[in-house]
């Protein structure tokens, strides 16, 4: 199993304005360099993170990207939730009406088990932590 791209460099992406948190907005671009992720990849991914109130944006010749709350007030959980769209290993976990056999299938329970398990660690991680 792995995580998406999308749950991998926008946590990148968190965690460096995380580094920066009392500093002001901080560029797309400057985060790009530092990255090595490219500036419409990253455009891309600011989008859910704003809507799920992890990121704000200031317009104007000094204006960027920071966090919206303290890094420790936002869990690595929290950030893949909002990239990944939900918090399944399986999308019969969450959407047992994709599939005929969920009502009857072993393999849903472990999915579902282990899907918990990730996130309940994730969830205990602040990114904080990681600065």
């Amino acid at each position: 199993m792995k995580l998406s791209t999308r749950s991998r460099y926008g946590t990148r992406l968190v965690l460096d304005l995380a580094k920066r948190f009392n500093e002001g907005p901080v560029s797309i671009g400057e985060i790009a360099g530092r990255q090595g992720i490219s500036v419409k990849y990253l455009e891309q991914l600011i989008i859910p993170l704003k809507q799920g109130n992890f990121i704000k944006s200031v317009r104007g010749p000094k204006g960027g990207h920071m966090l919206s709350r303290p890094p420790e007030e936002i869990t690595v959980g929290e950030v893949v939730k909002a990239l990944e769209g939900g918090m399944s290993l399986a999308d019969c976990v969450e959407n047992p009406e994709e599939c005929n056999r969920s009502e009857k299938c072993a393999t849903r329970n472990i999915w579902r088990a282990a899907s918990k398990a990730m996130y309940d660690k994730l969830d205990s991680m602040t990114l904080a932590g990681f600065l």
